[in-house]
């Protein structure tokens, strides 16, 4: 594979848009030793960081990444795993002797169907996903430059020397971001007959003729340069943690389960954890217990681990005529394992007999102290209709709200 330039074959289906990517920087003020793209972030590399809020815009994009002429394979090797499928849509180039030199060489990787590019770079690994499309859709709405900006917030001097001239007015003045973005042949023609004075790529755009406007920026898009500013980074990727694993502490799961069996006269009557005497029992391997057998079934679909039968087995003689306590404790013992417990229950018993209504009270407060959580329980009949209405047997339908 060609140390000037990696490429790839011809795209299946041409896109329109691009992201060149500016990873060769030295990173001399980071003080890091190695090249800054490539420093971690919080356990992830800077460019790696970069790259998955590409790869998570809507509609496909190319994605050129210069890299540091010396590390040209581990970039490819980078690249790669993070594109995926997305693989054919990326190139990686060797930077040039200044940014200037290393933005040409994205440009000249991009594909002719290319009409819209963005260039990014890598030292602003936090910039979210919404920024890019935001800026794609502003050039491709006004056919001009855009750049994402924030309104300076600092008080801003002119000095000469060591003398304060002046305070200068603020509020027209932004902190500039990336990705910027321009119309491709446009941004080509404005690198070709530009100077290196310009500092950025709306500067060359500018420079050369071009109208450039700007669009909203976000706070986290910072640009890492200094150890301060890497530390800054690595306390928002932590904040970010924190606040998502916040929300899905909170986000309860839910599970329905379902039990059905047919009388047994020969069998006792367990039912909600509570004897029915003077009433026919209900079959089944176990005790028959149709509401414990339901409520099981919503906890472990609640939690993705299977069903009854599947963790517990159908006819396991550990579990001939067990309790329905046995299987709820053994359910909460899994849910437990996976860092999961019981928010609440809810059953409803759907049958012409045992009559429920005198002993809810009792029954609701067994499976709660069982489950160590609220439990609701109804019941209801069908009116004469199907096996329940004929009095062949019971059903009970459950709820469980899980929680982490």
């Amino acid at each position: 594979m060609s140390e000037s330039l990696r490429t790839t074959a011809p795209l299946a289906h041409p896109v329109s848009r691009a992201v060149v990517v500016v990873a060769a920087g030295s990173g001399t003020r980071l003080g890091m030793g190695t090249a800054k793209a490539l420093v971690p972030v919080a356990g992830v590399v800077m460019l790696e960081r970069a790259l998955e809020a590409i790869f998570a815009l809507a509609a496909p994009t190319f994605v050129a990444v210069v890299a540091p002429p010396d590390r040209l394979a581990e970039t490819q090797s980078l690249v790669t795993r993070v594109a995926g499928p997305a693989a054919p849509y990326t190139a990686v180039v060797p930077g040039g002797a200044d940014r200037h030199a290393s933005v040409e060489a994205g440009l000249r990787a991009l594909p002719q169907s290319v009409a819209t590019v963005l260039v990014h770079d890598a030292a602003r690994c936090l910039t979210p996903t919404a920024q890019f499309e935001t800026v794609f859709a502003a050039v491709e709405r006004d056919g001009c430059g855009v750049i994402p900006a924030l309104p300076v917030t600092d008080t801003v001097k002119r000095i000469a020397d060591d003398l304060v001239l002046e305070t200068v007015d603020r509020s027209a003045l932004v902190g500039v971001q990336t990705p910027q973005g321009f119309p491709v042949a446009a941004l080509r023609q404005a690198y070709a007959v530009a100077t290196r004075s310009e500092t950025d790529d709306a500067g060359v755009f500018q420079a050369a003729g071009g109208e450039v406007r700007f669009v909203p920026g976000d706070a986290d898009a910072l640009k890492i340069t200094t150890a301060w500013d890497l530390r800054r980074a690595e306390a928002i990727v932590r904040d970010r943690a924190a606040v998502a694993a916040a929300v899905d502490d909170q986000v309860p799961l839910f599970g329905i389960g379902i039990d059905v069996h047919a009388f047994d006269a020969a069998q006792p009557c367990r039912l909600g954890l509570l004897a029915f005497d003077g009433e026919p029992g209900l079959a089944g391997h176990s005790d028959g217990d149709a509401v414990s057998h339901a409520i099981v079934d919503a906890m472990l679909s609640a939690a993705g681990l299977g069903d009854i039968g599947g963790v517990f087995g159908t006819d396991d003689p550990r579990f001939a005529g067990a309790s329905g306590a046995v299987f709820l404790a053994g359910a909460a013992e899994r849910l437990a394992e996976h860092g999961l417990r019981v928010g609440r229950v809810t059953v409803q018993i759907i049958g012409k007999r045992p009559r429920i209504g005198a002993r809810r009270p009792a029954m609701q407060d067994a499976l709660a102290a069982a489950l160590d959580c609220p439990v609701a329980v109804s019941a209801t009949t069908t009116d004469g209709l199907g096996f329940t209405g004929r009095g062949e047997g019971l059903a009970a339908i459950a709820t469980a709200v899980l929680r982490r």
